[in-house]
C-alpha cells in the first residue's frame, strides 16, 4: 500500500471500497498514476468527464470565469447562470431551471417540486413511484427513492412516500398508483442498476398513464443526459416529454453541478421554496455552458451513438469465444458486459493491471462509460486488453 492509500485509510470515512490506484493526472481518455503508469479510462469519473480529462474547453472556461467572478450570493443575478438556463430550455422540452451541486440535490429539488405541485393541484398527493434497481442519490430521501434494499437497510426508518416497483413494468406502476400519488420518477436507462434498457414503448406507456391520472413524469437523466445515450437527452429517443428532468454528471464535464428542469405547469416554486448556497455559481455554470455548447456543436451525441454501437459490436464478438459472456446491452456510450458468473471485480483488477480502467457495476457485469469523444481506435485498444484478460476466467 502506498503512502496516499495509508493516509486515506487513516483519515477518511470508509464509504467506498477503492481500487489500489492513486491517480494524479489526466488528459483526454488517458490517466496516469503516482508512479507514472498510463491507463485508458473507460469510467470517466462515472460518466462525468464527457469531454475527457482536462479538455481545453473545460480549462479555458474555468480559468476565464475564475478571473472574473467565482462566487456571489444568489441574492443577485449572475450572467452564466441565466445563459445556462436559457441554453437548456431552448434545447429541451422544459422551460425553467434551478441549479444545485449534484445529481442527488437535483433529484431532491424535483421531489420537492412534485410535492408542492401535489399540494396545489392534487389534494395534497405526495407519493412518488420509483423503480427497483434504480439509483437517485445518497441523501436520506433519495436512498428511500432508490430501489435498492441493501442501500436502504442501514438507514431505516426512511422518509415515506416512495413506493418502489419493478422497472419496465407499466402494470406495476398502475398497481402502485393511489390517490396519494403525485409523480413517477424513472431513469430512461438504469445506469447503476446494471445498464438496464427498457422496452421501446415503456416510457410512452408511463407517459400515457401519468396523463390519464394527472401525475407528473420525472425523468432522472443525471447519467443519461448530455449526449450519453446518443441524443442530447435520452427522453428524446422515446418520443415522450417529461414534466421534470434532472441533470448532473456530464453537464459541466467534471465540475460539480446539478440541474432540475421543469415545464411551465410544474414550475411551482416561489421565493423561499428552495435554494442553494453554492448552486448556480458562476464558475460551474460557465463551464457547463461551454461544455454543453461544445457537445452540441461537435455532435458528441452522434459520436456516442456511432462509437457506442461499435463498442457493443466488438463486445458481442466475445460471446463466441467465451461461453461465460452472457449479454451485451446499452445505449450510446452507456454499455454493460454481463457474465454468467460473479467475476466482474476480478476482471476489473486484471484489466487495471493491463492499463484499462472499467467499472464493476454488478458482481457479474462491467459498465463502460467513456468520454463522449472516444474513438474507434481507443475502443479497439480496450477490446484488445479485455481479449488478453478474459481467458483467465475460462474455467
Amino acid at each position: 500500500m502506498d503512502k496516499w492509500q495509508e493516509l486515506e485509510a487513516r483519515y477518511m470515512l470508509q464509504t467506498i471500497k477503492r481500487y489500489p490506484l492513486t491517480l494524479v493526472k489526466g488528459r483526454g481518455s488517458r490517466v496516469w498514476d503516482d508512479e507514472g503508469k498510463e491507463y485508458l479510462d473507460f469510467i470517466a469519473g462515472w460518466a462525468v468527464n464527457c469531454l475527457g480529462h482536462c479538455h481545453p474547453v473545460t480549462i479555458q472556461s474555468l480559468t476565464q470565469q475564475a478571473q472574473e467572478l467565482i462566487k456571489c450570493s444568489n441574492q443577485f443575478y449572475t450572467i452564466p447562470q441565466i445563459e445556462l438556463a436559457q441554453l437548456l430550455a431552448e434545447n429541451s422540452a422544459l422551460d425553467r431551471a434551478f441549479f444545485g451541486n449534484s445529481g442527488a440535490e437535483a433529484n431532491e429539488a424535483a421531489i420537492k417540486l412534485a410535492r408542492k405541485y401535489g399540494k396545489l393541484h392534487k389534494g395534497g398527493a405526495y407519493e412518488v413511484i420509483t423503480t427497483l434497481h434504480s439509483f437517485h442519490g445518497r441523501t436520506l430521501a433519495m436512498v428511500a427513492a432508490t430501489g435498492k434494499p441493501e442501500y436502504q437497510a442501514p438507514y431505516q426508518p426512511l422518509p415515506e412516500g416512495f413506493p418502489n416497483v419493478e422497472y419496465d413494468d407499466i402494470d406495476a406502476i398502475k398497481r402502485a398508483t393511489t390517490d396519494k400519488t403525485i409523480a413517477v420518477m424513472l431513469e430512461p436507462v438504469q445506469g447503476e442498476g446494471g445498464v438496464n434498457v427498457p422496452a421501446p414503448d415503456y416510457l410512452r406507456k408511463v407517459r400515457d398513464w401519468c396523463d390519464e391520472k394527472g401525475l407528473l413524469l420525472i425523468l432522472d437523466e443525471v447519467q443519461t443526459g448530455v449526449g450519453r445515450t446518443g441524443s442530447l437527452f435520452a427522453y428524446q429517443e422515446s418520443g415522450v416529454e417529461p414534466d421534470i428532468m434532472t441533470l448532473a454528471k456530464g453537464l459541466a464535464g467534471g465540475i460539480p453541478i446539478g440541474a432540475v428542469l421543469a415545464k411551465e405547469k410544474a414550475s411551482v416554486f416561489g421565493p423561499g421554496d428552495h435554494g442553494s448556497t453554492f448552486g448556480g455559481n458562476p464558475v460551474s455554470c460557465a463551464v457547463a455552458l461551454a461544455t454543453l455548447r461544445y457537445v452540441m456543436e461537435h455532435d458528441l451525441p452522434g459520436n456516442a451513438r456511432r462509437v457506442g454501437n461499435y463498442l457493443m459490436d466488438r463486445l458481442n464478438e466475445f460471446k463466441a469465444e467465451f461461453p461465460f459472456v452472457a449479454d451485451v446491452r446499452g445505449k450510446g456510450l452507456l454499455v454493460a458486459l454481463e457474465f454468467n458468473k460473479e467475476i466482474s471485480r476480478d476482471v476489473v483488477f486484471a484489466c487495471m493491471r493491463e492499463g484499462l480502467l472499467l467499472n464493476g457495476v454488478k458482481p457479474n457485469a462491467l459498465r463502460f462509460m467513456p468520454a463522449l469523444n472516444i474513438t474507434n481506435d481507443e475502443v479497439d485498444e480496450a477490446i484488445g486488453i479485455l481479449h488478453k484478460v478474459l481467458p483467465q476466467f475460462q474455467a
